[in-house]
């Protein structure tokens, strides 16, 4: 990629910056058959109706009523589709009404004329279109079948969902806050209570959920084209699960202190609306870009693009550093780990409980591939990359794991786009990029990061060079620890050395005990011995001191957690490293002048003394040696020097060597133990003078 095209993502293109009111235009174009005429007076007057109505009666409007009339000694029993003016009580037929001198309830005299009734909101809603005829025919058949409270419970949704429809959620958050929340807000009527109760809330929730979805799973299976033309009806239905989203999140402060069932499937549910509107939206923005079909992909076929991520992941662990920190069999297996494996890994959830299994398999239809969903629970996400399709990204993404990470999902999303596009011309696929940044709030610093991880990734030298580009950048507080760890690994230490310095990882802060030996091994791999020493030293110390403040460290049954937060296994493990990697590099000659405290200096000797005892060919035992007689501490040099001689013999007698092999270390262990003697002497010479 030429470096004018990542310069030039610092503002969404014209093309982009519209995203937003195409999409707006095109939810109002897509219009239902069964809309209704909103410049009536009829809908206006409902909406406004619905709008002004003191929330604590729409239970009342919503509750069926009979009228309460008496004819010929019994009641007349009729449906009630008006409200007493004078009173405000829904008990009287319109033609009981003009034979009655009073309500039947509370006994105020109804006037004689022609204002003595209003429609009940329910009714005024069926008029104006708002509600369907049939909708209410069916509620009628429930209340003929000895089912009146669900009858109830249907009027009172379908007012819930007049109000999702014209952009009036908030009407339902507040009869959440107002009116079920209120203490205060009571009833001796049964049915009336029952509308009260939160539960009702909750249950429209879901079951208007479970309606979007009906009708989410026509315009995902069609066809590209005809998606297309069902743009605005997504729009509408993303638009409705925000809603839903909106009214769940009050709902949970109201919850909260219920029993753990309760909550938990409430939260449960508020996870799968979530999930399902990050979905709709990315796919609304696929539907508008085709799905990207006529864009050219780098890749010939998804074969060929699976053999190219195969590469990345051989290569990333050949190059790998071993894990001083955590040495189990999964730890090996992740050392040489991509970014876009770790970034799937951490969006997976564990299995939901077997009571969400319906809601779990009701998202999951939404998905056009089935058996990659359960391919991805079974074997994890990471397996499933390159993912099949563009449409089989978003649906693996978005309908799996938390709704929570949300960013990290778009994050991999781009990252697959950089991959499916990176090395074609710039002019083919960067609009592509400036739309979804564009649609979705996307940062200038994020699209870069995404680039920069795959980038990374790739194990071409053409993007690692661009990567080191880029990385001035991004780099800050809150960048990756792994960014520095791979460019190490890659061969490029002074540049990983500049990522530690401009993430502010110099030692004043703590960081975790592995990105503690990575900023060690960058310092000596860039021949920063001195200042890897004083990084170690200086780090330790914080160790120390928040040990010490929070007291002695108590049993922990996480054996990796319980040694990340001893100070004694900080120590052991940045020391063993920075040996370990000056006798790699022929340092040790140098490591040994620098100045080791005594608690150092364990974990140094015994570091030195068992690679020299594993291969006594090395000059790392008399350099040992020498560090002792450096410090006038003759009796440890001889002790060392008895154990380097045993150690050679022994392995003298069980390997076949070179005779040019043999003539060294003969002659480094008669230099050593001369030396050793001849010092052992000057210090008793000396003694006996009194010096």
């Amino acid at each position: 990629m030429e470096r004018n095209l990542i310069n030039s993502w610092g503002s969404p293109s014209t093309s982009s910056a519209g995203a937003g009111s195409r999409h707006a235009a095109s939810a109002r174009s897509a219009a239902s058959p069964l809309q209704p005429n909103y410049s009536s007076l009829a809908v206006q007057k409902a909406l406004e109706h619905l709008a002004s109505l003191d929330l604590i009666e729409l239970c009342s409007e919503a509750k069926v009523e009979r009228c309460r009339a008496t004819r010929d000694l019994r009641s007349c029993g009729r449906y009630v589709q008006h409200v007493l003016v004078s009173c405000g009580h829904a008990s009287l037929c319109k033609e009981c009404s003009q034979r009655c001198d009073s309500c039947p309830i509370c006994r105020i005299p109804i006037p004689k004329n022609d204002s003595r009734l209003r429609p009940r909101l329910y009714c005024e809603c069926i008029e104006a279109g708002l509600i369907s005829k049939r909708c209410d025919e069916r509620f009628q058949e429930k209340e003929e079948g000895d089912d009146q409270l669900t009858a109830d419970v249907l009027r009172l949704y379908a007012l819930f969902d007049v109000a999702m429809e014209n952009n009036l959620v908030s009407l339902i958050c507040h009869y959440v806050t107002d009116v079920c929340m209120d203490e205060t807000a009571v009833s001796s009527d049964p049915v009336i209570a029952f509308l009260l109760d939160e539960v009702v809330v909750k249950d429209w929730c879901k079951r208007t959920f479970r309606n979007i979805i009906e009708e989410l799973l026509p315009i995902y299976d069609s066809g590209e084209e005809d998606m297309g033309e069902k743009i605005g009806l997504l729009l509408k239905l993303s638009s409705n699960l925000g809603g839903i989203s909106n009214v769940l999140e009050v709902l949970d402060s109201s919850f909260q202190g219920s029993s753990s069932a309760q909550l938990n499937d409430l939260q449960f549910l508020h996870e799968s609306v979530s999930k399902a509107k990050q979905h709709a939206d990315i796919m609304a923005w696929c539907i508008r870009n085709e799905f990207l079909e006529n864009v050219r992909a780098r890749y010939g076929n998804l074969a060929s693009w699976r053999s190219v991520a195969r590469e990345r992941k051989a290569a990333a662990t050949k190059r790998s550093w071993p894990d001083v920190v955590n040495h189990s069999a999964e730890s090996s297996v992740k050392a040489g780990s991509l970014f876009i494996e770790d970034a799937l890994s951490n969006i997976e959830i564990p299995q939901g409980h077997p009571q969400h299994m319906e809601e779990e398999l009701r998202l999951a239809s939404l998905q056009k591939d089935r058996d990659s969903l359960f391919r991805s629970k079974l074997e994890g996400l990471a397996v499933c990359y390159p993912f099949e399709s563009l449409r089989a990204a978003v649906d693996m993404l978005f309908l799996t794991g938390s709704s929570d990470m949300v960013v990290a999902k778009e994050a991999i999303f781009l990252y697959y786009i950089f991959d499916r596009h990176w090395t074609t011309p710039d002019d083919n696929w960067r609009s592509i990029i400036d739309d979804f940044a564009a649609t979705f709030g996307i940062t200038r610093h994020s699209l870069i990061e995404s680039l920069t991880f795959y980038l990374l990734d790739d194990d071409t030298d053409e993007a690692l060079k661009e990567a080191c580009n880029l990385l001035p950048e991004i780099c800050g507080p809150s960048t990756h620890p792994k960014i520095a760890q791979v460019l190490l690994e890659r061969g490029v230490p002074e540049t990983a050395l500049m990522v530690l310095r401009w993430s502010g990882h110099d030692g004043s802060e703590i960081v975790s005990l592995s990105e503690a030996v990575t900023a060690v091994r960058v310092r000596v791999e860039c021949g920063l011995l001195t200042e890897a020493f004083m990084y170690q030293r200086m780090l330790c110390a914080k160790v120390r001191e928040k040990n010490s403040k929070r007291g002695p460290p108590k049993d922990s049954p996480n054996h990796l957690e319980a040694k990340t937060n001893r100070w004694g296994d900080w120590l052991e493990t940045l020391v063993t490293e920075i040996c370990c990697l000056c006798i790699k590099r022929n340092l040790v000659d140098r490591m040994i002048e620098l100045p080791w405290n005594s608690d150092e200096e364990k974990y140094l000797s015994k570091c030195l003394l068992d690679c020299a005892i594993h291969d006594p060919s090395t000059t790392t035992g008399n350099l040992l040696v020498v560090y002792y007689l450096q410090r006038y501490r003759y009796t440890e040099a001889y002790e060392i020097d008895a154990k380097l001689q045993n150690a050679e013999q022994d392995f003298l007698s069980m390997n076949s060597i070179d005779e040019r092999v043999l003539s060294r270390m003969r002659s480094a262990s008669h230099w050593r133990a001369t030396l050793v003697v001849s010092s052992v002497k000057a210090c008793v010479k000396f003694s006996d003078h009194g010096i």
